[in-house]
């Protein structure tokens, strides 16, 4: 098998050469990584400039882009062989509820279903992880039973595993995403001329955090597995906006 590994957290992340090491003995692998920190990036995709890569290490590549440049330009040209999987992580940090909808390294997974292979985000419930080797192996061992599976073509596989001990793992629980409240908000400073800046805010606490979600999961020492859906598009709400679609004169 052939495992693409990527991130957002750059590629001198201790979590994703831990999860390589992890990972080899299921096949190649090659990691195609930011050559910087690039978390929150989401899903964006440079598009008005080249996008460098350069080769750190046998079938490891450090590139000039975002994590989605990086999954992009690995299929699409990069590499000779197309992976089987992508795998992005693991994060220095859980990616719980809202918080995919920044997630570099769950944007990473996105471009890897997009372009039609398996994906796979991790991420470890600390951003100073003390169990980062525990979360790799853990992963390892989950994505060696995932080969053997069978998904449907629209899923991503979301995981947050808390940074605990294997040996004090309960156990793995499949869970919905959960949601938070508002975020904090934003910090003001000044720069060095007096003129106004201004920092992002905290993501907000948790809201729906209840059992079945993954924010339970992981705050009761469970691996939270949420499987994800490409298509956005909200179903419930077509009639409804069906009926004021056709009360609009255009």
């Amino acid at each position: 098998m052939h495992l693409l590994l990527s991130n957002d957290d750059g590629i001198h992340a201790s979590g994703l050469k831990l999860l390589a090491e992890a990972l080899a003995p299921l096949g190649k692998i090659t990691v195609v990584a930011p050559n910087r920190n690039r978390s929150a990036a989401s899903n964006s995709l440079t598009l008005e400039r080249p996008i460098r890569a350069q080769k750190v290490a046998e079938n490891w590549y450090s590139v000039d882009g975002t994590p989605t440049d990086c999954v992009h330009l690995a299929i699409t040209g990069l590499l000779k062989d197309e992976p089987d999987i992508v795998v992005s992580g693991i994060n220095a940090g859980a990616n719980l509820g809202d918080d995919v909808i920044y997630s570099g390294t769950v944007a990473a997974a996105i471009e890897g279903r997009f372009l039609g292979l398996p994906a796979v985000a991790i991420s470890l419930a600390s951003f100073q992880p003390k169990y980062m080797r525990d979360a790799a192996q853990v992963s390892a061992n989950m994505i060696s039973n995932l080969t053997e599976t069978s998904l449907p073509n629209d899923v991503i596989i979301n995981i947050n595993i808390p940074d605990v001990q294997k040996s004090d793992l309960k156990g793995a629980q499949t869970t919905r995403l959960g949601n938070r409240h508002k975020a904090e908000p934003v910090i003001e400073a000044k720069d060095p001329r007096g003129n106004p800046i201004y920092w992002v805010g905290a993501a907000g606490p948790e809201q729906d955090a209840g059992i079945g979600t993954d924010f339970y999961a992981v705050n009761n020492h469970y691996v939270s597995v949420s499987p994800m859906h490409l298509d956005l598009t909200h179903y419930k709400a077509m009639e409804d906006v069906g009926n004021w679609v056709a009360s609009c004169k255009i």
